[in-house]
Order: structure tokens, then sequence, then C-alpha cells
């Protein structure tokens, strides 16, 4: 495991404490929507991050020529209809470009400074001059009014346990828990809150800018090349 991150519960845990029979089991929710009103039909797209292919597999369904980037192998076997690479996302070197790159799953939140840096220096290296980054970031008041739970289909709750503050730095420490009837899975990971003064100026440290908003609560942005 990478330091502060811990994931517990059945089957294979990946490096980021993600368990691969959790993220099996977790229904796609607005993801393939959000995409396909921000890009042209058929777009190629590169995915960055992609677990088992929860969002891979309705991105497919409706017509686009996914490549499915993860570093985790457990969770690429699990992927179907996508040409799949195993690698870090900041450490990705195609040498190809797509029209859209996905970033989702607010990777860009990442608690190491220089992994969010080559995470968004890959989404500049991989989008066509005139395609675009989607990239998902937390809403406002994720750290807030914790613990909280919330209701999935399936018969899953998911319980935000806590959010504390690690070093002086901004980063957070915080803790998932996922509890099916049957099984009951935790995560523990850091994310860096960024302001969107902080946010925009990691993309522009990339070469991005945003072009628009694509939520209401602001968690999905669309970035174009500068």
């Amino acid at each position: 495991m990478r330091t502060g991150y811990e994931g517990t519960g059945p089957g294979a845990i990946t490096p980021d404490g993600c368990a691969v029979e959790l993220y099996s089991r977790l229904v796609v929710e607005d993801e393939p929507d959000v995409v396909a009103g921000a890009v042209p039909a058929g777009a190629s797209l590169l995915e960055l991050g992609c677990g088992v292919g929860r969002v891979t597999h309705a991105l497919v369904e409706r017509g686009f020529t996914v490549t499915a980037v993860d570093e985790s192998p457990e969770m690429l076997e699990r992927v179907r209809g996508a040409r799949t690479v195993r690698a870090a996302i900041e450490e990705l070197d195609l040498g190809e470009t797509f029209d859209v790159v996905l970033l989702g799953s607010i990777l860009v939140h990442t608690g190491e400074a220089a992994v969010r840096e080559g995470m968004l220096a890959a989404c500049r290296r991989h989008v066509a001059d005139d395609g675009c980054v989607l990239i998902q970031r937390e809403p406002a008041g994720a750290h807030e009014n914790l613990p909280r739970e919330v209701t999935r289909p399936g018969g899953l709750t998911i319980r935000k346990l806590y959010s504390e503050p690690v070093g002086d730095d901004g980063v957070r420490s915080v803790k998932v828990e996922y509890v099916f009837p049957d099984a009951v899975w935790t995560q523990t990971y850091r994310v860096r809150p960024l302001s969107p003064e902080e946010f925009e100026q990691a993309l522009a440290q990339a070469g991005l800018k945003i072009d628009r908003v694509l939520t209401e609560n602001g968690s999905w942005v669309r970035a174009v090349p500068v």
C-alpha cells in the first residue's frame, strides 16, 4: 500500500486502497451522461484510472472508442470492449492523442502534489489540440458535516466516516465505509482540497484551462489546451 492509503474487505486490494470486488458491484451513475453531453458522438476517449470498467462499459455502449488505463492488473481483468493499458497515470506516454481525456474519481485531488502534476501533464500530453479533458473534482462541502451516509441501489450504504488534516499542507485523510447486506469494505485515502483558484492554477501549469463547468454542483469541468 502507498503511505496513507489502506483498504479492507473481501478480495484483492489495490495499492491505493481500492477493493476490486467492491468496485465490481458499484453501478454507473451520471458519468456517461456528463461525457456524452460534452463531447462529439463516437469520439476517441482515453479514460485514466478506469478501474473495473464501471464507466468504461457504458461509454463503449454509447459508441465511444475507449482506451482504458489503470495500474491494477486485477482491475483491468474486468474491463470489456476497450483497449486496456496497465500504467500509472502520471507515467503514461502512449505517443498518441485522443479527442477526449477523462480524469474521473476526483483523482485530481490526490494528496501528492507531484502525482497531481504528473496526472495533469499526462492529460495534456494525450489530448488533441482541438480536443478536451473532462475532470471530476470535489463538490463544495465534501469535507463538512461528517460522518454522513447515503444509500445507493443494490442495498449499498456509503458512510463517509471522517476527514482529518494530516500535516500542514492542506492534505486530509479520509475514510469511507461501503456496506452491503453480505459484505463490508473500507477505504482510507489522502486528498488535497483545491480552491477554485488552486484548481485553475494546477490546470494552467499543465497547459490547460477551464472551458465550461458541466454539472450544477461544479464537480465536472471541461478543460481545453491553452
